[in-house]
Parts: structure tokens; C-alpha cells; sequence
């Protein structure tokens, strides 16, 4: 019936849209910290190697013998423990941005805005809330890795393994953690657009309602 298409019509929205491009965003995100995280070596898949299930299987210490084996495989361990937590609270902080949006989606296909207006300015405010906080968990983020990269344990694991001949193993940021911080510029630039539509949003609602009374 007609409530049925104005919840879908809401899916329509720039805000609606605004929050599914956060959705996505959060899940991208979610899943290149896995990627930090996610090897016990930080390996990152050389094809000379073959890949990813050739590591994780020993044949990445091929190269190795005696003590310089066991020395390699303490320093992966050493390494993978340093990088668990920043991992571990960048996947967290992802769970947390893409189930709010999916939230956010579902108040307004019920549309609790229009019976509540109020709600629209709330959300504004833990939009801006999330916008801003983006950046100094980026910053935390990024120091906490460079710590990481800087440390001991990393440039002798860094050094083992070119001795070795292997490559890929350097003391730096890859790809995935890289993009997880630009992907969360661009969603606290999201959050930033989606809490000027609920602003929007909100003077719509309070004009509609006024009509009424005015007639």
C-alpha cells in the first residue's frame, strides 16, 4: 500500500544512497585490516613463492636452515603479535562503521524521522561525531604502524630475509593498510555529507508538518 511505498522510496534518497556508499566503504575497510592482520608472518603473497597457502604451509623458509629457521619463525611470530592489536581495533572500529549506517538505513525505511524529527538532528550530530573522530583514529592508526615498522624486531626480521635472497618482507606500509586509511578519508567525507542531508532532511520534515496548521 502507500506506506509500503514510501518506505521504499526512502531507498531513493540521497541520504539513503550516502549510507549505503558508508556501508560499503566500512567493509572495504574491515577487510584490509583483516589483510594487516590476517598472516602470521605478514606475508604478502610473492608469486615466486607461490602465494599465500605456500607460506603458511613452511615453504616460505625454504631458504633457511637450523637456527637461521627458527630464528625467522620467532621473529614472524614476534612481528604478526606486534600488529595483532592495531589490526584487531582497526577491524573493530570497521564493524562499528558498517553496522551504524545499516542502522541509520533502517530507521529511515521505518520512517521515524517523519514521526520524530528530533531523530534527524541526532543523527547529524553522530555523523560529525564520527567525521571527526575519523581523523585522530587514522593518525593513531598510521603512528602505531610506523612504531611497528620501526622497531627492532621488524628490521632484523627485514634483514634475515634479505639475506636470504626473499623480498617483499621490507619494514614499510603496504598496499591494504594504505588503502584502509584513504578509504577512511573518504568516509568521514561521507559522514560529513550525510550529516548536511539530515540537516536537510530535518527542515524538509518540519515544513511539511507546519503546513497543515497553517491551512
Amino acid at each position: 500500500g502507500p506506506l509500503e511505498r514510501r518506505r521504499c522510496r526512502y531507498l531513493h534518497t540521497g541520504r539513503a544512497c550516502c549510507q549505503m556508499v558508508e556501508v560499503l566503504l566500512a567493509a572495504l575497510i574491515l577487510v584490509c585490516s583483516s589483510v594487516s592482520g590476517g598472516s602470521a608472518g605478514g606475508y604478502t603473497g610473492l608469486p615466486a613463492l607461490g602465494g599465500i597457502y605456500y607460506y603458511h604451509y613452511g615453504g616460505a623458509y625454504s631458504g633457511f636452515s637450523g637456527a637461521d629457521g627458527e630464528r625467522a619463525q620467532q621473529l614472524d611470530q614476534r612481528f604478526h603479535l606486534l600488529k595483532l592489536p592495531i589490526a584487531r581495533a582497526a577491524m573493530t572500529v570497521g564493524g562499528w562503521l558498517l553496522v551504524f549506517p545499516c542502522v541509520l538505513t533502517l530507521v529511515g525505511v521505518l520512517q521515524v524521522p517523519w514521526h520524530f524529527p528530533a531523530w534527524l538532528l541526532i543523527e547529524c550530530t553522530l555523523d560529525i561525531m564520527i567525521s571527526v573522530g575519523t581523523v585522530p583514529a587514522l593518525y593513531y592508526f598510521f603512528h602505531s604502524l610506523l612504531r611497528v615498522y620501526n622497531s627492532s624486531v621488524c628490521k632484523e626480521r627485514e634483514q634475515l630475509y634479505q639475506s636470504k635472497g626473499y623480498q617483499g618482507f621490507w619494514c614499510s606500509l603496504h598496499g591494504a593498510e594504505i588503502a584502509a586509511g584513504l578509504l577512511g578519508c573518504v568516509a568521514a567525507m561521507a559522514y560529513l555529507l550525510s550529516a548536511g542531508l539530515a540537516v536537510r532532511e530535518y527542515r524538509t520534515v518540519h515544513e511539511q508538518k507546519q503546513k497543515p496548521v497553517q491551512l
